[in-house]
């Protein structure tokens, strides 16, 4: 798949709409304005280039952009680290992204053996292994358990959460993580441009009308804490705060730990749930 210049003007695009001059320190120019953030010209001054050079680099026409001028769109724009990082990848060179991945076949994922042996040793707290494109690389009882679903090694984990219909029963803040979800892929996406079957799977997704609107908003971002509650059918309410954490061999591959508050009211339902999973079969996939 060749590097889409037009994903970089239309994330451009989404970033001018959303700061205004006065948020960016300047004064409006003058002349009715027919958009909600900044105007092209306007952006142009800010990061120090010609309105003509920055309308290029919005209609996907501009092939090679420098490390100066990405910079300063990024301050122009008051980008946060990840959407930066965002900025430059759908900014690499085109011509060298092709060569570096063609005729390159997709490896099959294997689980990190020391993140496999961290998991094993949680087996008092729900986790999961999870590699490119979100599949599920290992996973405990417990997150099965939790979860409600069997969550197989090979399966996607957003495949689950964005269009499972027990996903969104089950969490009770469903929204929250499912448009950080769509925003973790997003940026993904732009890190791995050739990755056929994640583009794939992404146009499976947007399909749905929640996603597609999430997904157009342009949102970047990379995996990050955040407090996840569910509503378990005979333990009730549990609270989660989710953490991730990589291995040295492959940064792409996460473990999910879903950790307690001590002397929570889930800290203290936990061993019962852990010893239901212990001795019951998995549940099914839906």
């Amino acid at each position: 798949m060749a590097q889409d210049r037009t994903a970089l003007g239309a994330f451009l695009r989404s970033r001018r709409d959303r700061i205004t001059p006065a948020q960016a320190g300047m004064t409006p120019f003058p002349g009715a304005r027919r958009v909600p953030g900044l105007r092209k010209e306007e952006l142009a001054v800010l990061a120090g280039l010609s309105p003509d050079y920055y309308s290029r680099l919005e209609q996907g026409r501009q092939a090679n952009i420098s490390v100066e001028v990405l910079d300063g769109l990024a301050r122009a724009l008051r980008l946060d680290d990840v959407e930066r990082a965002h900025l430059h990848d759908l900014a690499a060179p085109a011509a060298r992204s092709r060569h570096r991945h063609r005729h390159r076949p997709e490896p099959e994922q294997v689980a990190d053996p020391g993140l496999l042996r961290v998991l094993s040793a949680l087996d008092h707290l729900p986790a999961l292994l999870l590699g490119n494109r979100s599949q599920v690389l290992a996973r405990n009882t417990l997150l099965s358990e939790v979860l409600g679903h069997a969550m197989e090694p090979g399966t996607l984990f957003n495949g689950w959460l964005l269009t499972d219909p027990g996903a969104r029963d089950r969490i009770i803040n469903w929204p929250d993580f499912a448009r950080a979800a769509v925003a973790t892929m997003r940026r993904e996406a732009g890190r791995r441009p050739h990755d056929r079957r994640l583009h794939t799977d992404i146009q499976r997704l947007r399909r749905d009308p929640d996603i597609a609107r999430w997904w157009d908003d342009h949102g970047v971002r990379d995996y990050a804490s955040m407090t996840k509650r569910i509503r378990h059918p005979v333990a009730g309410d549990l609270t989660f705060g989710v953490e991730m954490l990589t291995g040295p061999l492959d940064p792409d591959q996460r473990l999910i730990v879903y950790t307690v508050e001590p002397d929570s009211a889930t800290a203290r339902v936990l061993p019962m749930l852990a010893s239901w999973a212990a001795t019951a079969p998995a549940p099914p996939n839906s």
